[in-house]
């Protein structure tokens, strides 16, 4: 256990997290050279299209230290977009030191304030990076001194795209980090960090053994459920499994145990052994509140199950990703989704389309409310469907978020403007190094959750960063919107959404859909209502076919005999008649 360093690399987005991770696995000779490509850890097409970093991807290194040892390192990259900050409070629990690492061209960002505290709140030891030094135009001396009022240590000065400073690092990391605290001969705890389902092997569980040991051929317990499986194979990380004898104390690997229910491997879950059972479990992580709501529906009713058994699967490599069944008159049968935020909303649906072959459609995104009524309840409202009659409520109120936001001096007027738009209530601004404040505001996450982000890197030319909590619960005056297309209610594109906003944001959906949906056979009417009152409407003219083409002269009233017939149709066809709602539809009511 001496020789033994767990650590994370955490990280803002876009600040060199998975290439400085590709350096450490070159130098130490961990891939072979045949194998080695940008963003190696990243296993995901997902997340080479798109540059980021999506999960926390465990590996194990081995490293002959310049003291003539040889250390095991077992390394969790981390994602840095504030949508999967659970990936890495998950990481944090299961390693004793981090390398955080900061762009020396953009300098301390908000995620990176972030991870910082959280790393600190947890006791871990810190090593400060600056990357990126090759780039001639950085400001070091500004970067060196926010790196070092963040944390009170000298940081390391790399390249990861040009290798610079990585032997430095490896040494900082089995000289500062501490080696991991255990006992092997005690009973087993081993802490589930991380899962996913093979279609082999069962659910693979990624753990972090803290005492003990656990062995192929050994009955383990989770400790949540008390169900028991017997241990088909343990190993170790390497851009794979690879299996060995045990896990003992310390180490950070694999188990495969049969695990066919999906629902009994529950990360933050400990294991113990049977025979040798722990008396407590380790404390699992907290548990996170979903900030953004959706519907997803198969486009073919017929999938339904598919999508249930998809979404389960999904759920064991994403433990922040909650679902529940619903349906709609519209749409048939789907799930009620909540998410951490947008982009976690998109790599959901894109991870389901693309990993399960699965056609969807998405619901417009919703944040819940709480709804008090006259018979002293208290309803937290997720789904506009679940909406009480207005006349039985008595106060609605909304969430707020505590944001903390990085911007230069030069935008700060453009983001003040765009947070004063957002209702934003101001709590503290001060400056930090180098012509940067530091803003600190209450936002309703209904302002934030739409397009927030995009308008404030917009605003900002990209330099301006966010991160952000759950604050508390504040009052509003709430209704429903509701959507009729020809004359019938569509309960996914209705919203919940305060009184004075409603004129406006029905005006504009109507308008929106009226650009979206396909013109049919017969007009189709769009109106927005609250209630029985209709605030807005468009209408979708019909194809019309020229019926009176073959009409080349005569009486008019042959002419009128014919369209007075096609118009007789046109009446039974929207009696009938479907209408195509295509997946653009709800992506109008984030625009609106």
């Amino acid at each position: 256990m001496t020789n033994i360093r767990n650590f994370s690399i955490i990280a803002h987005i876009d600040h060199g997290k998975s290439t400085l991770a590709d350096r450490l696995l070159m130098l130490t000779k961990t891939i072979e050279p045949k194998r080695m490509h940008e963003q190696v850890l990243d296993n995901m097409d997902l997340e080479r299209e798109r540059g980021i970093t999506i999960k926390a991807h465990p590996i194990r290194m081995q490293y002959k230290a310049k003291d003539g040892k040889e250390y095991i390192l077992n390394l969790i990259d981390t994602p840095g977009h504030v949508d999967f900050s659970y990936e890495v409070a998950r990481s944090l629990d299961a390693v004793e030191g981090v390398l955080l690492v900061v762009d020396g061209s953009q300098g301390v960002e908000a995620q990176t304030v972030a991870h910082a505290y959280l790393a600190k709140e947890q006791k871990k030891t810190i090593i400060p990076i600056i990357n990126k030094i090759d780039i001639v135009t950085i400001d070091l001396d500004m970067v060196l001194s926010q790196v070092e009022t963040l944390v009170d240590k000298e940081p390391i000065l790399t390249s990861a795209k040009e290798g610079i400073g990585i032997e430095e690092i490896l040494e900082r990391i089995v000289s500062e980090i501490p080696p991991p605290l255990g006992d092997p001969h005690k009973p087993t705890q081993a802490l589930i960090f991380d899962s996913y389902f093979d279609p082999y092997k069962g659910v693979v569980l990624y753990i972090r053994v803290f005492n003990g040991m656990i062995k192929a051929g050994e009955t383990i317990v989770l400790m949540s459920s008390g169900i028991s499986y017997t241990v088909i194979e343990v190993g170790t990380l390497k851009l794979g499994l690879f299996p060995k004898e045990s896990l003992f104390a310390g180490e950070v690997g694999y188990l495969c145990a049969s695990i066919k229910k999906l629902s009994d491997a529950q990360v933050g879950d400990t294991v113990t052994l049977a025979q040798n059972r722990a008396k407590t479990p380790i404390p699992g992580y907290k548990k996170l509140l979903p900030m953004v709501f959706a519907s997803i529906y198969p486009a073919d009713g017929g999938d339904f199950q598919m999508l249930q058994d998809a979404a389960e699967k999904l759920k064991l490599n994403d433990s922040s990703f909650s679902f529940h069944k619903e349906s709609s008159q519209a749409l048939g049968q789907g799930l009620r989704c909540g998410f951490l935020g947008l982009l976690h909303m998109d790599i959901v649906q894109e991870r389901l389309e693309r990993e399960y072959e699965l056609d969807l459609v998405l619901s417009s995104p919703s944040i819940p409310y709480r709804v008090y009524l006259r018979d002293e309840r208290c309803l937290e409202i997720e789904n506009p469907a679940d909406f009480p009659d207005p006349a039985s409520i008595i106060k609605a109120e909304e969430p707020y978020i505590a944001a903390t936001l990085i911007v230069p001096e030069d935008y700060l007027s453009n983001v003040l403007e765009l947070i004063k738009e957002r209702r934003g209530i101001k709590n503290d601004i001060r400056y930090l190094e180098g012509k940067r404040l530091i803003l600190k505001y209450e936002i309703p996450l209904a302002e934030v959750v739409c397009d927030f982000y995009d308008r404030l890197k917009s605003c900002s030319c990209g330099f301006a960063s966010l991160d952000y909590d759950y604050s508390d619960w504040r009052p509003l005056n709430l209704v429903k919107l509701d959507i009729l297309l020809a004359g019938e209610v569509v309960d996914p594109l209705s919203a919940l959404i305060r009184k004075e906003d409603a004129h406006r944001r029905g005006k504009n959906l109507v308008k929106k859909l009226k650009e979206v949906i396909p013109k049919g056979q017969f007009a189709i009417s769009i109106q927005a209502a609250i209630g029985k009152n209709v605030i807005a409407r468009e209408t979708i003219p019909s194809v019309r076919k020229d019926v009176t083409a073959k009409c080349y002269g005569g009486d008019i009233t042959r002419k009128r005999k014919l369209l007075e017939k096609q118009k007789m149709g046109k009446k039974r066809m929207k009696r009938f008649g479907k209408i195509c709602l295509p997946q653009q539809a709800f992506q109008a009511i984030l625009a609106s």
